[in-house]
């Protein structure tokens, strides 16, 4: 049965590997991020369907952040 040390070089070799991969991709998750990933995926979680649900918080972030910066103008003419 492998160690928790061997079982720690494992992971993080694996994470490493993924670390490069996403920045070949241009994917813009972090090693916290791929590793989050990865957990989920281990723990049953539908890989399509965590890259869906991942695209889909991005395209809510940037619709946020696009209605903050429609809305930020207004405000300041009013001061």
């Amino acid at each position: 049965m492998p160690s928790k040390e061997s079982k720690r070089e494992k992971a993080k070799e694996v994470v490493d590997i993924l670390e490069e991969i996403s920045i070949l991709l241009d994917t813009d998750l972090d090693r916290a991020q791929l590793s989050l990933c990865v957990s989920l995926i281990e723990n049953g979680v539908n890989p399509e369907a965590l890259a869906n649900a991942i695209k889909g918080l991005r395209r809510e972030v940037k619709s946020n952040e696009k209605a903050l910066q429609d809305i930020r103008p207004e405000s300041s003419m009013s001061d």
